[in-house]
């Protein structure tokens, strides 16, 4: 009764056996084929037996795929926002007193429209009496010239005496005590021109003085009022009427918004292909498409992102465009070939350089650097790949440069 398990246990594993480590042999005896009808070097056969055995055993399984450069568009996409071209907070430069009526918030203003008006207090009177002190000073100015004149004279006359007193003095017709007096007298006419020439200035300076003074006097008068500096819409109500202005007192904050700017950050993977005057197209959120072009670009990137700052302009006439919305810009650039790969195919060799594994020569593995040119749903569009490669996009995590592989390749479209 034992017999029969024991010869049903050795059947199956006989079976198992065959199925498992022989199933070539029994597939080829199932088929007909006689092992004995093509004799073979039997020494050579085990050789290379041997070898496609330790290749296979040594080899690395990975997913491939088989990537074909495409045409790209000539365009750099980015996200950014709107931003007004100018905004200014209009700010009081004196105290005083607003008594005008304010303007909301939303109101459309062009330049030069009043603001915030504030109370002249004393200053009209202040600028009179700088204007009093101007006249006065300037209706010195004959009596200090005609002291001057007057000195001249007496200068004039005081030499002709000391002269005449040196000559007499010669020939001793005079005594020498009169030619020393004539000559103090003419020293102190000198001084006395002198003086007059002080004075003169002195009544000059008064002018000058009494004029800055008016000048300040209307500048202060100036500042009540404040006016908008630029056509903008104000962005926040203007100082409420009565409320007291403070030198930097905020009255009203103003903004343009046409044209208005759109702001993005550009990498440094593409920012060469980006020119100032390029033509630029972006899409708001709203759904609204416009047009401008690029007015700057940064020289310096972004310390913490490394991108670079750039700038389209855009009209916007009917102000349908808002300040501080999202937008996606593209930038018109030159065209170049690229290769669409899922991003997990991306990769960093032993030296920190971005690139993809691909399946080289003879099914070994082989790094290339690439650069990154465009995000997308679909992946991530790189270049610096040759037209074809088999990129590996499953295990290239455990495979380094120089290490044989065996490559099962993904389709396209997946």
């Amino acid at each position: 009764m034992r017999l029969i398990p024991i010869v049903t246990a050795f059947l199956v594993i006989t079976a198992l056996y065959l199925l498992v480590f022989e199933r070539e042999a029994l597939l080829a005896f199932a088929r007909g084929e006689a092992a004995a009808a093509q004799p073979v070097d039997a020494e050579a056969t085990d050789t290379a037996s041997e070898a496609v055995a330790e290749a296979a055993e040594n080899a690395v399984g990975v997913v491939a795929l088989r990537s074909v450069a495409r045409e790209i568009d000539s365009a750099v996409v980015l996200r950014g926002q709107t931003k007004a071209v100018r905004q200014v907070e209009v700010r009081a430069e004196t105290t005083s007193t607003v008594i005008s009526e304010p303007k909301r918030k939303g109101v459309f203003v062009e330049a030069g429209d009043l603001l915030c008006e504030l109370d002249a207090g004393t200053r009209h009177a202040a600028l009179a009496e700088a204007r009093a002190r101007k006249i006065e000073a300037e209706s010195r100015i004959p009596e200090a010239e005609a002291r001057l004149d007057e000195a001249r004279a007496r200068l004039a006359e005081a030499e002709i005496n000391n002269t005449a007193a040196r000559k007499l003095s010669e020939t001793g017709y005079a005594s020498e005590t009169r030619r020393i007096s004539t000559e103090a007298a003419m020293r102190a006419a000198e001084a006395g021109i002198k003086s007059a020439e002080a004075g003169l200035e002195t009544t000059r300076a008064g002018i000058q003085a009494a004029t800055a003074a008016v000048a300040a006097a209307e500048r202060e008068i100036d500042r009540l009022t404040i006016e908008a500096p630029f056509q903008g819409l104000l962005e926040s109500d203007t100082a409420e009427l009565g409320s007291l202005m403070q030198p930097g007192g905020l009255c009203a904050t103003v903004i343009q918004l046409d044209p208005i700017k759109l702001v993005g950050f550009v990498p440094e993977t593409a920012v060469n292909r980006i020119t100032v005057g390029a033509m630029a197209g972006a899409e708001l959120v709203t759904g609204l498409q416009v047009q401008g072009r690029v007015t700057f670009l940064s020289r310096s990137a972004d310390e913490t992102t490394r991108t670079f700052e750039v700038e389209i302009t855009v009209p916007n006439p009917e102000l349908l465009i808002r300040d501080g919305q999202t937008a996606t810009i593209q930038i018109s650039a030159e065209g170049a070939k690229a290769h669409l790969l899922p991003q997990s195919a991306l990769t960093l060799n032993n030296e920190g350089q971005l690139g993809v594994r691909i399946v080289g020569a003879n099914n070994v593995v082989d790094f290339l650097p690439v650069q990154l040119l465009r995000d997308s749903a679909d992946g991530v569009w790189i270049g610096g790949l040759p037209e074809t490669a088999d990129v590996i996009v499953v295990g290239q995590e455990f495979v380094t440069e120089g290490v044989a592989v065996a490559p099962t390749y993904q389709e396209v479209s997946q």
